[in-house]
């Protein structure tokens, strides 16, 4: 076996904050009928990976029912497929933690290339091109990068190459970044480099943007491989809705085309019936996925799968995951509403110009998006003004919502 491909998807993704309450950060749902991690997925098997072991870690539940056997996927096959390793001594400590505690299935597998994913990107990558780069090089470690405005720069491991692209130098999220090519966190390893790497190196908290890369900077040829295409990590609020919403444009303006018969994205899809629009519904730059009933007004929005819009309800720029009823004369703006909400009548989510962060996470919530967890039903009349966190447990206890406010 030439490449096996390992993806992350232990993290807790705590910037989603309730959307990552009961689920992996790669299960959250994302343009409508996917899950987040259905882009890597989907990526391996565009690229003819097929031997995959996803790495999974936190409220695993749902993101194992997801993938299943890999059928979606072509996975479910009797040489390769798709292997879902969970931590069997104890926490993973750090990315380069994660192989480490499952190395005897790497040593079994024995491939000669392993290829580093994470499961909580959206783009689309032939990673064949960069194994191909990997390869052209003789190098023992190719990393995949991409330009980042300056001002992002520090939240990124940073990388300054040669004219070559042979790594010159990698720093972790420096205070004061020299380069904005970016890590994407895709690595390329040769095997027996990688194993060696992560059983010579001791470190509790074994990483590899702290740990591996810098070590085999000092003794090995590393290069780092461009990719200038979409590429985004949807792990806070803003990204999340900003990236759903970008999907509704205009056909030359969408950064990622979703209809490319080419690269198909797969998924895992409910059985569901086909989207009922009624007489009087009024729709605009919108996502509808299967099972969703619109007879009220959607603009700049994504429903997810079986999201019912009642007569005279309105939706503006919002993102509405499965199963979530909005009643009559009900109005959402800039909104994330979680699975199998139900919004009541005369509602108001998203209401005046009051952006207050949100008192108790300031950093998740400050441009005047809602956040409501699953599972929720919002009393009628209620009016929630902006910047607010609605959880599970939440109790109304008054008719008005005050911005920034958090319900549990």
């Amino acid at each position: 076996m030439e490449t096996l491909a390992l993806i992350l998807a232990g993290g807790r993704g705590s910037r989603l904050d309730i959307l990552s309450e009961k689920r992996v950060k790669p299960a959250v749902p994302f343009a409508g009928k996917y899950r987040i991690i259905d882009f890597t997925l989907s990526n391996c098997t565009n690229s003819g990976i097929y031997d995959i072991a996803i790495l999974t870690q936190y409220l695993p539940l749902s993101l194992n029912e997801h993938i299943g056997v890999g059928k979606p996927w072509d996975l479910d096959r009797r040489d390769g497929g798709v292997t879902l390793l969970q931590p069997h001594k104890e926490w993973y400590a750090g990315t380069a933690d994660a192989v480490l505690q499952n190395i005897q299935y790497i040593k079994k597998k024995n491939p000669k290339y392993t290829l580093i994913l994470s499961g909580d990107h959206i783009y689309k990558m032939d990673y064949r091109k960069m194994i191909d780069h990997h390869i052209k090089n003789d190098a023992k470690l190719t990393i995949a990068v991409q330009p980042v405005p300056w001002e992002d720069a520090h939240r990124f491991g940073l990388l300054s190459v040669d004219d070559d692209m042979r790594i010159t130098k990698f720093s972790e999220k420096p205070a004061k970044p020299e380069s904005n090519l970016a890590s994407m966190g895709i690595y390329v390893f040769d095997t027996d480099v990688l194993l060696d790497a992560i059983t010579r190196i001791e470190d509790p908290n074994l990483d590899f943007g702290k740990h591996i890369i810098p070590d085999l900077l000092e003794n090995s040829d590393l290069y780092a491989y461009v990719f200038d295409k979409y590429w985004k990590d949807v792990g806070t609020y803003d990204a999340f809705i900003e990236s759903n919403i970008e999907l509704t444009g205009t056909v030359d303006k969408v950064p990622l085309d979703m209809y490319e018969r080419e690269w198909p994205i797969y998924t895992k899809s409910e059985e569901l019936p086909s989207v009922k629009v009624g007489s009087k519904a009024l729709i605009s730059q919108a996502l509808l996925s299967n099972g969703c009933i619109v007879a009220g007004t959607v603009k700049k929005s994504v429903l997810s799968p079986g999201v019912i819009v009642h007569p005279g309800a309105t939706v503006i720029n919002s993102v509405i995951l499965n199963d979530t009823e909005i009643m009559p004369n009900a109005y959402i703006e800039n909104a994330i509403i979680d699975k199998r909400c139900t919004i009541e009548e005369n509602v108001v989510i998203g209401e005046g110009k009051d952006y207050t962060p949100n008192i108790d996470k300031p950093e998740l919530l400050v441009s005047g998006v809602n956040a409501i967890a699953s599972g929720v039903t919002v009393p009628k009349g209620t009016i929630i003004k902006r910047n607010c966190r609605i959880f599970s447990t939440a109790k109304f206890e008054t008719k008005v919502i005050e911005s920034g406010s958090t319900l549990k």
